[in-house]
């Protein structure tokens, strides 16, 4: 432990023993203390015009809480003999790689050893070759929206830096969208609405101010304070006192982990509701977090905008009465809405005695709403509720989604294989089996297609593991190598239960004619198959994807296929997909923005067609196409692939889906895929990796999509119902 934090906890003791000599019920003197804050404002890239009217408001603060502030952009200012005169340190604003190795462990090592650390706004915007900095700050930057206004969802009402505010904050500033979703490790205490604003890309999980601890010291980050009104709120800047305050040690709070991430999460704090009637938060030292939703009255209600009940199966929640019992009502969408379970409360002795009580929920329906929890019983108090947890069963345990179709391609080659030669791995003039076309390197390593035992059985075992049910295979036309192989391919979907859908590549001398005769061709040899795909949805028609439709230009013919098969164009333009059952997208890049996919997905269900917008994890082809223009499309770890998802499921963004196609499983050429990656490509080649994804490391980052498509298959399941 630090020499200042020994001298200001010995001064403490001896004033509280003073205190104690003199009567009982004076306070410890410990969270008045003075004490000494550095704020470090020094920029290496963006440098915020915020800065000035953030070192005058803490300054001010410090006035008026008795701390002193220090502001430097000095980084020779990080050693551990200089650190240890303060009690917290400010990133105000930095960006950028600010601090050497030096003092990058200067810093480190005064966190880890008890000091305190407040990251402010573009804090997150800096020290990105600094691994440990990202643990220490919670998450890195990735983008942001223009400046406008969003609504904040408090939730925790008992932190120092969050306890002044209501359950909804309405504010203008610079929204943050982070490289990873740091849920899982931080204390979050406020995160934004992403409804309420445009640009958010998390996934509607959106933490934007959160604390924890770092080893025996603290951490403290707000996404807020780009502009520089924001130094004049009050709000704001009792928000930041607090968070100051709780880095240096002035006061306690609960900063332990709130659990992982996702939309639609499986529980919470009780206390934290997104709106509410008649309820308060109550501090209670036995409850999780330290407070509980009390002050229950009859008829009085809580409402949690982030917890969809999709999928729930069941309630369970840790309560406590020394009132008169009473039932917790769940409903969905509002404290009105549909009735799915009801929790009995008996009491049970005390306000901190606590026990569970549980109820099984009906099923609600697709887009019912968020989870609401209504109160009734007798006259005055009724009981407190500590935390719950909804139990969900995952629509895809058994077996894959049948409306999640995941492109697959069986065209690649070596010289051990069927082909006799290396087939599309040494595309853009490489030299297999250390250098490949693609900007990633499988996890098999360049496989052969006709490996069905090895390569091709592994695949199905990932396919399954994705939660998709349909795989859509990359074929080239009758007598191709990708036709020669598609029986085995088949067999091997089959033992993994996983279907075979069709993708009609463009082959020399395709014409609407011949896409009849080759779906003919299909369902005569593959159609008694229990691999082949049917859509019991749909008349238990199979289904034929048709890359680039819009080469041809007369659809007609497909017309004498319309009753036994759905044949989809690539496309969102309605006015070229006469004579086809159906539309999907492709494209990697545009699942991002959802170009025309309200308009393509609300004219297929008026039409009777099947609408299924392609989503992607990312896009680079530098290596299997240099020299190419084409833009790339950044994985962000994660975040892209989630953004996608969740343009294609919200209704008013991406029209409503039948199903959801996957570009890609394997399209490595495109940096598309979802196949693992290796960890440990190659040396030497410039290979990416999955390093990072949904902050997953190392080989447990190798099936980060896989296990994120399985994540994003079960919500859409949830939602057909």
């Amino acid at each position: 432990m630090r020499r200042s934090r020994i001298r200001r906890l010995a001064c403490a003791a001896a004033l509280a023993l003073g205190a104690a000599l003199l009567s009982p019920a004076v306070p410890s003197a410990a969270a008045a203390d003075p004490y000494q804050v550095l704020v470090f404002s020094k920029t290496a890239g963006f440098r915020h015009d915020s800065i000035p009217a953030g070192i005058i408001a803490i300054q001010q603060l410090g006035v008026a809480a008795d701390f002193t502030v220090t502001a430097t952009e000095d980084a020779t200012a990080f050693t551990p003999q200089n650190l240890a005169a303060y009690e917290a340190v400010v990133f105000l604003s930095t960006t950028g790689d600010v601090l050497n190795d030096s003092q990058q462990n200067a810093l480190k090592g005064y966190v880890d050893g008890g000091g305190g650390f407040v990251g402010v706004h573009a804090a997150a915007d800096t020290e990105y070759d600094w691994p440990e900095y990202e643990d220490l700050v919670g998450a890195w930057f990735q983008s942001h929206p223009a400046i406008q206004e969003a609504r904040l969802t408090t939730e925790d009402h008992v932190h120092p830096a969050t306890a002044h505010l209501d359950d909804t904050w309405t504010r203008t500033d610079e929204w943050y969208n982070y490289r990873s979703n740091p849920r899982g490790d931080v204390h979050v205490l406020q995160s934004l609405d992403e409804s309420s604003y445009s640009g958010g890309e998390m996934a509607g999980d959106h933490p934007i101010t959160w604390c924890h601890p770092q080893q025996d010291g603290r951490s403290f980050y707000t996404g807020l304070g780009h502009t520089i009104e924001s130094f004049a709120d009050p709000d704001f800047r009792q928000l930041l006192l607090g968070g100051i305050q709780y880095a240096a040690g002035a006061v306690e709070a609960d900063c332990s982990s709130t659990g992982e991430p996702g939309p639609g999460g499986d529980g919470a704090e009780a206390e934290a509701y997104t709106s509410s009637s008649g309820v308060q938060i109550a501090p209670h030292a036995a409850a999780s977090g330290g407070a509980t939703l009390g002050y229950i009255d009859h008829g009085d209600w809580a409402g949690y905008a982030s917890l969809d009940l999709a999928g729930a199966t069941a309630f369970t929640a840790r309560v406590s009465s020394a009132g008169a019992g009473g039932t917790i009502e769940v409903r969905a969408g509002s404290a009105t809405g549909p009735l799915l379970g009801s929790a009995e409360v008996t009491p049970t002795g005390g306000w901190d005695t606590f026990t569970e009580v549980t109820t099984p929920l009906t099923a609600a329906a697709p887009g019912a709403g968020p989870l609401f929890l209504r109160f009734t019983g007798g006259a005055g108090a009724l009981f407190d509720v500590d935390r719950f947890t909804l139990t969900r069963t995952p629509a895809t345990e058994d077996e894959g989604s049948l409306g999640v179709h995941l492109f697959y391609y069986p065209w690649y080659g070596t010289p051990e294989g069927p082909a006799g030669s290396w087939r599309h791995w040494q595309q853009g003039g490489h030299t297999p089996p250390a250098s490949v076309g693609a900007d990633l390197y499988p996890k098999l390593g360049p496989y052969d297609s006709g490996d069905i035992a090895g390569a091709v059985d592994q695949h199905m075992k990932w396919v399954q593991r994705s939660g998709a049910g349909v795989i859509v295979y990359s074929w080239w036309g009758q007598g191709s190598y990708e036709d020669g192989l598609a029986g085995d391919v088949m067999d091997a979907a089959a033992r993994h239960g996983i279907e075979v859908a069709w993708h009609i590549e463009p082959y020399t001398g395709r014409t609407a004619a011949s896409v009849v005769d080759d779906i003919a061709y299909l369902e005569g040899k593959f159609g008694d198959h229990p691999a082949f795909y049917r859509d019991a949805a749909h008349g238990d028609r199979n289904a034929y994807y048709v890359f680039e439709s819009l080469r041809i230009q007369d659809w007609s013919a497909l017309d004498a296929v319309k009753d036994t098969a759905i044949v989809l164009a690539q496309t969102t333009d309605t006015t070229k997909v006469a004579h086809f059952g159906g539309i999907y997208t492709y494209d990697g890049i545009a699942g991002a923005t959802a170009p025309g996919w309200k308009q393509a997905g609300d004219y297929a269900k008026a039409n009777g067609l099947v609408w299924a917008p392609s989503v992607a994890p990312g896009y680079i082809d530098d290596r299997a196409v240099p020299g190419n223009t084409t833009p790339t499309l950044d994985r962000a770890d994660g975040a892209s692939y989630d953004r996608q998802w969740n343009n294609a499921l919200d209704p008013a963004i991406g029209g409503d889906p039948t199903w959801v196609s996957v570009t890609s499983f394997n399209e490595w050429h495109e940096g598309s895929s979802i196949e693992p990656a290796a960890s440990d490509p190659p040396p030497g080649h410039g290979y990416e990796t999955f390093e990072g994804a949904y902050g997953k490391t190392g080989a447990a980052a190798e099936t980060a999509y896989l296990d994120r498509t399985a994540y994003w298959a079960d919500r859409f399941e949830q939602r057909r119902g």
